[in-house]
């Protein structure tokens, strides 16, 4: 088995109806000051903003139309919830192959994800019910 491995949490993807409903839950329930202004994502059919934690972030995710794949997900859960982990790994072309070996369904191709990476994710049934994104460490971070 090859020396590849998940690197530290980056962030909890949660689906939401509302991103701005969502970011006012965030700094009045939770008191989180440091939420990022939302921006789209049109390539992807998302809206998305970041809450800035001490020790990784939660990313809101509302879908820019009926077409997102979000969009799914918010007409099963209409008052959202969480979507998906995401894991850092040193080289995603390394986290393609590996999961391909390990028998992981990688779901599409590596693409250019919120943080300006790359990422990909691994199929659900993979991983105990949950969908993972693997997405290459920022340059720059850590």
């Amino acid at each position: 088995m090859s020396e590849f491995k998940l690197g530290p949490l980056n962030h909890v993807g949660i689906a939401v109806p509302d991103i701005e409903e969502a970011c006012d839950t965030y700094r009045n329930l939770y008191n989180a000051t440091d939420i990022t202004t939302p921006f789209d994502m049109p390539e992807q059919g998302v809206k998305v903003c970041f809450v800035n934690l001490p020790n990784a972030q939660i990313e809101l995710i509302e879908p820019l139309n009926a077409e997102s794949p979000i969009a799914n997900f918010i007409a099963k859960n209409p008052k959202g919830g969480q979507h998906h982990v995401c894991f850092e790994v040193d080289d995603i072309d390394q986290a393609v192959d590996e999961m391909g070996r390990r028998g992981a369904t990688v779901l599409g191709k590596p693409r250019i994800g919120a943080h300006g990476t790359m990422i990909i994710f691994v199929h659900p049934k993979n991983s105990n019910g949950v969908l993972i994104e693997l997405m290459e460490t920022p340059k720059g971070a850590h």
